[in-house]
């Protein structure tokens, strides 16, 4: 199976313009870039995806066994790369795609021009003095929740992902999009998003990186943004004037821009 088929590629923009390559975060799909894409479009060449298990992505191509964890994803993104023949790509990785994206560059690092990690978490559970926001048992609680009622644990945890309480549509958009993930691959990227740590592959990131995180994020709170900035050497950070887990929906401007300053135009 072709990479552009099973994992639903879409590419705007002039043909000849510097690549941004969109990742998108658990429960979602490229949609949740449409507010972003098209200005970048003007003047990148965008290529966008679903995950394996989201979108229109192929189905028939996730297995649990697969994609149990992250790495499978990283090796979607370096196919796609593979089979487009992008070179000198600006990969931009949302919430737990900021993980896959690092796995990726690690693993084929002349790929790749530059790193934009948007609202990033390496962990997710607190550890010692490393505080990824979540004690074991609220994770724990969280997986027991959506296994118990994945529909009902949507419409909870979305408008709290999303934040922006005097917005509820935002909320509502996440709602809608967690719920039509299916029950079953939700469960299994669920566990490989909450539980994965990938704080030991900060450090071998080499290519010009961009921390994006916003000033309230109840999933990625600020210390978890500058603890990737920190652990990742040369990197920028910037804070939006933003609320909420999903900036290119609740501040799309500033996070276009932010994209677009960091990736440089011709």
């Amino acid at each position: 199976m072709d990479a552009r088929s099973r994992n639903n590629v879409v590419v705007t923009g002039p043909a000849d313009g510097p690549v941004v390559l969109l990742a998108h975060g658990f429960g979602c799909d490229q949609n949740l870039w449409r507010l972003v894409a098209p200005a970048l479009a003007e003047r990148f060449r965008v290529v966008l995806f679903d995950h394996v298990g989201a979108g229109r992505s192929d189905l028939s191509a996730w297995s649990a066994e697969r994609y149990a964890g992250l790495d499978a994803y990283a090796e979607d993104v370096l196919e796609i790369c593979a089979e487009l023949d992008l070179r000198d790509v600006v990969l931009v990785g949302h919430s737990v795609s900021a993980m896959i994206a690092v796995l990726a560059v690690n693993r084929a690092p002349e790929r790749f021009a530059k790193l934009v990690l948007l609202t990033p978490s390496p962990c997710y559970l607190d550890d010692g003095d490393y505080r990824g926001g979540f004690s074991r048992a609220d994770i724990d609680e969280l997986l027991e929740s959506l296994d118990a009622n994945y529909l009902g644990w949507s419409a909870a945890m979305a408008p709290v992902i999303m934040g922006n309480p005097d917005r509820p549509e935002l909320g509502g958009e996440l709602t809608d999009s967690f719920c039509r993930t299916d029950p079953v691959i939700a469960r299994v990227f669920a566990r490989a998003t909450f539980l994965s740590d990938n704080r030991a592959d900060l450090p071998g990131v080499t290519v010009p990186t961009l921390v994006v995180q916003t000033a309230q994020d109840a999933i990625a709170p600020p210390a978890v943004g500058a603890f990737v900035h920190d652990r990742i050497a040369g990197s920028a950070l910037v804070t939006l004037d933003a609320i909420g887990h999903c900036p290119q929906l609740s501040a799309p401007e500033a996070t276009t821009e932010a994209i677009r300053a960091f990736a440089g135009t011709p």
